[in-house]
């Protein structure tokens, strides 16, 4: 068995297998799991003909986790990595059937699951539940006069002046907030395939969206960073980056809250249409595949 610390230079061997997991989990995608790669520890697994990636929750625990659809993993592989794991991770709800047996032990986290909105709701704000947006929105717009660009290489260092400003305005410790992996994020754009939105107002660096594809009906908001001072910034980018994302797309993904009750009450905020569960599987007794 070979186990290697995640790197840039894994990029080919995992991007394809990761999409052609055809999962709506944020995890399958090369970009979220190199992006964060410290905060988790991950780690490549090759044994034989297969490749996994193991890793660390927020809560502390050690995991193994399939890179492809669970149809054709190894499953015999897989019961051998777990008497050096706590458990596999994440498997979509969907999954689970694949592992058949009674011994199956599926357990979720909240802090784990992943907000899902449909971009409608987003572009339109649309309905009671919404108006405190709508409001916010429409303050936003008497106030500023607001320009838009898709998130480019000459608009970078733009982007990375709101993310120092919004470190500010967070506060503490850059190792205590995301700032790291979105600062990679922003050096690595072409490199990781990432798409995203600059926002100014009144011609000052505003707000940015960074994101991406994680299979044909869904865009994942890895990071959205806008400055305090601008009131309305947030729900401004997200109806506008809602607005323009192409028609395929029907749901956004804005991840998970990591148990945090501040990231919990903001997400929460815009009513998600569904949280994807991820699960993590173990055994009882001797697990039989």
């Amino acid at each position: 068995m070979l186990r290697e610390k995640l790197s840039l230079d894994h990029k080919e061997l995992l991007h394809g297998r990761l999409k052609s997991a055809r999962s709506f989990l944020s995890e399958y995608s090369f970009s979220n799991l190199y992006l964060f790669r410290d905060s988790h520890d991950y780690h490549i697994i090759k044994e034989a003909d297969s490749i996994f990636v193991s890793g660390k929750t927020y809560d502390g625990f050690r995991h193994v986790m399939p890179t492809g659809e669970i149809s054709v993993a190894d499953l015999s592989i897989l019961k051998g990595l777990l008497h050096d794991y706590d458990f596999i991770f994440p498997v979509p709800e969907e999954w689970l059937g694949a592992f058949g047996g009674r011994n199956l032990k599926p357990s979720f986290v909240e802090g784990d699951s992943d907000y899902v909105y449909s971009v409608e709701q987003l572009a339109t704000y649309k309905g009671s539940k919404f108006h405190d947006k709508k409001n916010l929105l429409n303050q936003f717009l008497s106030l500023y006069t607001p320009e838009a660009y898709p998130l480019t290489k000459e608009r970078m260092g733009d982007a990375q002046i709101i993310l120092d400003a919004w470190q500010e305005d967070v506060g503490g410790e850059k190792t205590s907030t995301d700032y790291f992996p979105c600062r990679d994020g922003l050096a690595l754009y072409d490199e990781l395939v990432l798409c995203g939105g600059i926002y100014y107002v009144n011609g000052e660096p505003a707000g940015f969206i960074l994101g991406e594809e994680i299979n044909d009906a869904m865009f994942v908001f890895h990071f959205a960073k806008g400055r305090r001072k601008f009131k309305g910034m947030y729900q401004y980018m997200y109806n506008h980056f809602a607005g323009i994302l192409p028609a395929k797309y029907t749901h956004i993904n804005f991840e998970q809250d990591l148990g945090k009750l501040a990231l919990k009450i903001a997400k929460s905020s815009y009513h998600p249409q569904q949280m994807l569960h991820k699960y993590r599987v173990s055994f009882v007794s001797d697990p039989a595949f």
